[in-house]
């Protein structure tokens, strides 16, 4: 037997494995459909825009949320890519692109629903249009169409057999949606100037503030160590300038750059 041979999956995993991708890959990129369209594109919520405290109400905290959100998607959409290599085999049946599709429908739907639900209703930690009169009519309306009419699709669409032949074409289409929302997802929203720097160590705060110079930014926060900095680039600071300077790495986030700060130290 040969090495690859070895490592084949079981034809049971293999059969389990294909679904599953589907359902995965549709549920993360329904999340990622919520984090660009609306965090981002028309910034009608944040995750935890709801959320009344006043330390949550700070933007740092807000965009830290959305940056959790976006990395636990990457999580479930490596799931998802995984289990459809492992699946890989069945991809010439008749009727996988068929199901994997109608699979990835009802997971979009699934996400929808289970946003509607957990977090518009039972949380209450955001709402669709914050600045509505009426929150609850979008709420409905998302969940209606996203959410309800996305599994319904689904369902029907894998209900209907699988008379078509086997191809590479949904495989390769739900794996190219995903790599390329996940990089989409983690994009500044529009209108926002402010950075988060990553100092090299032994950076000093003289050097920092010539960084700042340099953009004709301002410094907005700064942690304990003097390492990590929001700052504030204005209209046209330009943020590869303060590589030049000392920085480790610039970010729209708090996330990357406080795991690196965090596994620095």
């Amino acid at each position: 037997m040969s090495t690859d041979a070895a490592h084949l999956p079981s034809p049971a995993r293999a059969a389990a494995g294909l679904p599953w991708a589907g359902y995965l890959l549709g549920f993360a990129l329904g999340g990622f459909f919520d984090g660009i369209l609306l965090h981002q594109v028309l910034q009608w919520h944040h995750l935890l825009s709801a959320v009344e405290s006043s330390a949550v109400q700070d933007i740092r905290v807000q965009i830290l949320a959305d940056g959790l959100f976006h990395a636990a998607m990457y999580l479930i959409a490596a799931g998802g890519l995984w289990l459809l290599w492992r699946s890989r085999r069945r991809f010439a049946e008749p009727g996988a692109d068929r199901l994997l599709f109608a699979n990835a429908l009802i997971g979009f739907g699934v996400w929808h629903i289970l946003d509607g639900v957990l977090s518009h209703w039972i949380l209450g930690i955001h709402r669709i249009r914050m600045d509505s009169a009426n929150p609850l009519l979008w709420d409905l309306l998302w969940f209606v169409v996203f959410g309800v009419a996305v599994v319904a699709a689904g369902w029907r669409l894998r209900s209907g057999g699988g008379a078509d032949g086997g191809g590479r074409a949904a495989p390769v289409a739900l794996t190219l949606a995903v790599l390329i929302a996940g990089p989409v997802a983690a994009l500044p929203p529009p209108g926002v100037s402010t950075v988060m720097v990553l100092f090299k160590p032994g950076t000093t705060a003289p050097d920092v503030f010539a960084a700042v110079a340099a953009v004709d930014g301002r410094t907005v926060w700064q942690d304990p160590s003097g390492q990590l900095w929001a700052i504030d680039l204005g209209e046209k600071g330009n943020p590869t300038t303060l590589y030049r300077y000392g920085a480790l790495l610039v970010s729209n986030t708090l996330l990357p750059t406080g795991c690196l700060d965090w596994f620095r130290t």
